[in-house]
């Protein structure tokens, strides 16, 4: 492979997971590379369109890092400068606790051209598909997407402030403070609230439970759901349209439990 191209790096979106959720840009930009460098979470089928490109694996899940971040951020110039057209393939949006930011800038510190491809955050997209509406008139006027697990692997503080708001709360990578989340919700509130925790969402794996503050950590461990998985918190899991409608059904798959709901039709 020689290098006959500029060195340039884009930062692509795979989406949530399902294979038909990415943007024909992003598929347009797998197309054109010359070097893809792909995360755990994307969803492999996806590495198809890069009929031109050395594909690497390059981990970034936890309990998974096949690479540091700075040797990612290394190993970005380096195959740029080498072969010319990086694509950096990231699950969800790679703006959303994707540290893409952290990518282009140390590229453009090499004088790569740069470029940034959107995809569907799984923080949109898996409440989405499973019929949750982020926000909804008289239930919920906003939505905060916070992450489980910060860079000192703490728990966010803005879990506790987002638990004393009526927003409905998205938590990414959460699973593992999972009993701090619900501990904090039964300090600062005296409802308890509807919980939904849906893991490889929007995949053909995708398993997902149901259940309120106080029932669904041991609807977590009944079911044996863990990472990746997001958790959403709030009112609105109560009428969500495709919830109600499973609620309704007599015949109960054993993957999607309901507990202490009053469901509105």
């Amino acid at each position: 492979m020689k290098n006959s191209n500029t060195p340039k790096l884009t930062i692509v979106g795979a989406g949530p997971g399902d294979v038909e959720l990415i943007t024909l840009k992003a598929i347009k930009a797998l197309e054109r590379a010359d070097v893809v460098l792909y995360d755990a979470l994307v969803n492999e089928e996806l590495l198809q369109y890069a009929t031109q490109a050395e594909i690497i694996f390059v981990g970034k899940r936890f309990g998974c890092h096949a690479y540091s971040q700075d040797q990612i951020n290394e190993l970005i110039v380096s195959m740029a400068k080498r072969f010319g057209h990086v694509v950096r393939l990231k699950g969800g949006d790679p703006f959303v606790f994707g540290r893409g930011s952290e990518e282009i800038e140390y590229a453009e510190k090499f004088d790569l051209e740069t470029a940034i491809v959107p995809g569907i955050s799984s923080a949109l997209g898996v409440p989405a598909s499973n019929g949750i509406s982020l926000t909804q008139r008289k239930i919920a006027e906003s939505f905060w997407v916070i992450t489980g697990t910060t860079s000192d692997h703490k728990l966010s503080k803005d879990v506790a402030l987002a638990s004393q708001s009526s927003a409905t709360v998205v938590i990414l990578m959460g699973m593992n403070k999972l009993d701090e989340i619900i501990l904090i919700y039964q300090n600062n509130r005296t409802d308890d609230l509807p919980v939904a925790i849906i893991q490889n969402g929007t995949k053909d794996t995708e398993k997902k439970v149901v259940g309120t503050i106080s029932s669904i950590a041991k609807l977590v461990e009944e079911h044996q759901l863990s990472s990746p998985a997001i958790i959403v918190i709030g009112e609105v899991v109560r009428n969500a349209s495709k919830l109600t409608a499973y609620f309704q059904e007599e015949n109960l798959e054993d993957e999607f439990i309901f507990q202490n709901l009053n469901v509105m039709s």
